[in-house]
């Protein structure tokens, strides 16, 4: 999603004028309400020409003779979100209880006992603290396994997600009890965790491939990226980096001054990254400020179906002005800006006012006149036309009044619906077969249980180099992980599993790296098995 990082402001009447008679319609739809001939008001001309009126009335006449009590607040609720999608795909409404989750989301941060954790035979398991946080200083460590909070036992009791994040965050100064069973200890150990603010990180990783190449995972645009995009260029480029990979894979987007900000790291001048206009909203154009970090040097930026919104911005960018090559397959297609306003009943709205269109004049926004079905159907139908697995059918049936030209090198280029990369690189579909998902979805499981056994094995490796070079999965391992296999599958497939043998002797080794250095450790082994990442390395090394 791509909106502007704006003051909240409560709406003025003009936001609410264009969605009130969709949502009288939507009212009469979900409530299907037969008034008595009697009954039934007469409307005027001047009562037309009043909305909001209208939309009262109709709720007076559901409270007053609905056949059932009526949750007014709830109706309210579904009858807005019902009219916002009458307008677009991303206009919508964010009732009051959802609210805090997604401005933290946005907002980078998040207050909390900071820790990464996984929920692994109904058990929560500490993945890593985070560096700095409350419980890394309290002392908890990756392996450990959280048994009780605040008293309640959490451990066998079919708790999700959803529950230990509410059990541990609160207010930033207060503190939360938590009682940890930790291997080769007979007691439990009780620790009263401060909670603090918790950066959620929207920088995955950041590393060198080899003395010559960089690599920058992003999963987000929130508040903060930007100085974490700025922070990772400037430790890459101390560490000899003169190329660079963008992973903006499955990255959903998020601020556009946030992208903007970005973009301009790889762009030089004063040249314009992209530009906004709507029907209300003059053209607003946003152009490169600053000095970047990364002006020079060669550039690649990965994207995917899921790539969507900012980062079709950064990537969009990057393509018109000739900075860098788009690899991938073809971006999701957002380019609708939203603003979110607060209401006073608590809630958001997060209306489109404008689309954005790249430094050639694209709009890459996909058609959405069909419906909200098709909309969110279109990477199943990428999928059924052959889209995602061969060149030639990503490239087929565009029009010419969708090829654009770049600004500098006059290459051509495609608008009318995401980011055209200018490499294909399809999708890998020998890992989507049920036995390589349901072997590698194992595999943490496994690691959890063996680095909780063997974690005075791993102390010989005082840094992730020298962890990577000599430590291996040897055949006495992948036994153990075969049986654990054996214990966890109904069937066994030894000819499968000897075919997914080294990619899954490459996922082991990397779990157990992320035990020791979290995502630092996790990446680098991982992406040996990236065919994506693979090709795109070979593009950048060959210049």
């Amino acid at each position: 999603m791509s909106f502007q990082n704006k003051g909240i402001n409560t709406p003025k009447l003009q936001v609410y004028l264009p969605l009130l008679f969709a949502l009288v319609l939507g009212i009469g739809m979900l409530l299907g309400i037969k008034m008595n001939q009697q009954i039934r008001p007469s409307f005027t001309p001047e009562t037309a020409k009043n909305p909001i009126g209208v939309v009262e009335e109709v709720f007076n006449y559901v409270e007053e003779k609905y056949v059932d009590t009526v949750n007014s607040s709830l109706l309210a609720e579904v009858a807005v979100k019902e009219a916002l999608q009458e307008l677009d795909p991303h206009s919508s409404y964010i009732a009051p209880k959802e609210l805090p989750k997604v401005q933290e989301n946005m907002q980078g941060n998040f207050d909390g006992i900071g820790i990464e954790f996984s929920i692994v035979k109904d058990t929560i398991m500490v993945v890593a603290p985070i560096s700095g946080g409350p419980s890394a200083k309290m002392g908890i460590l990756a392996g450990d396994k959280i048994i009780q909070i605040k008293d309640s036992l959490v451990a066998g009791i079919g708790i999700t997600n959803e529950q230990v994040m509410k059990k541990l965050k609160g207010p930033k100064g207060t503190k939360v009890k938590v009682s940890i069973y930790r291997k080769g200890y007979p007691k439990l150990f009780d620790f009263d965790i401060k909670r603090a603010k918790i950066p959620i990180v929207s920088v995955d990783v950041g590393y060198m491939i080899d003395n010559q190449v960089g690599y920058i995972k992003m999963n987000r645009f929130s508040a903060t990226t930007d100085t974490e995009i700025n922070t990772q260029l400037k430790k890459l480029k101390e560490k000899g980096m003169e190329k660079l990979i963008l992973d903006l894979r499955q990255n959903p987007g998020g601020y556009l001054d946030v992208a903007v900000n970005i973009a301009d790291e790889f762009i030089d001048g004063r040249n314009l990254l992209v530009y906004t206009k709507g029907r209300n909203h003059k053209r607003n154009d946003f152009n490169a400020k600053y000095p970047g970090v990364f002006e020079e040097g060669d550039l690649v930026v990965l994207i995917d179906e899921g790539s969507a919104s900012a980062s079709e911005i950064v990537a969009g960018a990057v393509q018109d002005w000739d900075r860098g090559k788009i690899m991938g397959r073809r971006s999701f297609g957002k380019g609708l800006v939203q603003e979110q306003d607060l209401l006073r009943a608590g809630g958001a709205l997060r209306l489109t006012v404008a689309r954005y269109y790249t430094p050639s004049g694209r709009c890459i926004q996909k058609p959405y006149e069909e419906g909200s079905d098709a909309y969110d159907k279109d990477i199943q139908e990428r999928i059924r036309n052959g889209e995602l697995y061969d060149a030639d059918s990503a490239f087929a049936n565009i029009p010419d009044s969708l090829q654009y030209r770049t600004l500098k090198e006059n290459r051509l280029v495609y608008g009318g619906g995401g980011i055209t990369p200018d490499v294909f690189i399809p999708i890998d579909t020998s890992k989507n077969e049920a036995f390589a998902l349901n072997a590698r979805r194992a595999v943490p499981e496994f690691v959890y249980d063996y680095f909780g056994n063997n974690q005075d094995k791993f102390r010989q490796y005082a840094s992730f180099s020298n962890f990577n070079k000599n430590f291996q999965i040897n055949s006495e391992l992948f036994k153990q992980f075969e049986n654990h296999l054996r214990q966890s599958l109904d069937s066994l497939h030894v000819d499968l599993l000897q075919r997914d043998k080294k990619e899954l002797k490459t996922s082991i080794k990397a779990h157990i790296a992320r035990h020791l250095w979290n995502s630092d450790g996790y990446y680098p082994i991982i992406h040996e098995m990236d065919h994506t990442l693979q090709k795109a390395y070979e593009e950048i090394k060959r210049g």
